[in-house]
């Protein structure tokens, strides 16, 4: 099996991350997409969308869209929860992840970590602040309630948002005001297998 991604990528990460704590042998391909790795035509055959992660599997099928991947390898096992309401609600955050975080945190550190701030976007930059510490105060909230997002067992909930929010200091986002996420943080890299993004 091929993952094709950039392990600086929080949504390439999140698929490195969920694999080694199930223990999932696998290839890791380096993409770059400043280098314009995913815009040849051999990348395109496996994802017409041209983004990373994107995975091979064993039999010659394909996968793309990092949350699809993680539901993929996770089915059948602890990190979705059998209980359908708490099966939802890990649901719910990983649209959550998609939909008012990632778009936030995850576009913050690129301009700051891998543009180096330019001039352009920098009314941009500042725009995003607010959305994304509006999303670390939901989380940090709930963390106050629960171990992890969903109850007290590691999900996919957090594979997936802990993947750009443990780096979110890198688009300008203070984490020491979040104790919750520092102390969930903290419980997700004590566990056995995790795997650091450098």
């Amino acid at each position: 099996m091929k993952v094709y991604g950039d392990i600086q990528s929080g949504n390439c990460y999140k698929v490195k991350l969920l694999l080694s704590f199930l223990g999932i042998a696998h290839e890791w391909c380096h993409m770059s997409v400043l280098k314009g790795d995913t815009k040849t035509a051999e990348f395109l055959s496996i994802n017409p969308n041209g983004r990373i992660p994107a995975v091979v599997l064993d039999d010659g099928r394909f996968l793309s869209e990092s949350n699809a991947i993680l539901g993929y390898f996770a089915d059948g096992t602890a990190f979705i929860p059998s209980d359908k309401y708490d099966k939802a609600k890990m649901y719910e955050w990983l649209f959550f992840e998609q939909y008012s975080h990632e778009p936030f945190i995850a576009v913050a550190r690129f301009i700051q970590k891998f543009q180096g701030m330019p001039a352009s976007r920098l009314d941009e930059y500042h725009a995003l602040q607010p959305g994304g510490n509006k999303a670390l105060s939901i989380m940090d909230s709930q963390l106050t309630q629960t171990d992890y997002l969903v109850g007290n067992q590691l999900t996919l909930a957090d594979i997936a948002l802990y993947a750009y929010t443990h780096v979110a200091n890198e688009g300008g986002f203070d984490l020491s005001r979040y104790p919750n996420i520092q102390l969930w943080c903290k419980r997700i890299q004590a566990h056995e297998s995790y795997v650091g993004m450098a």
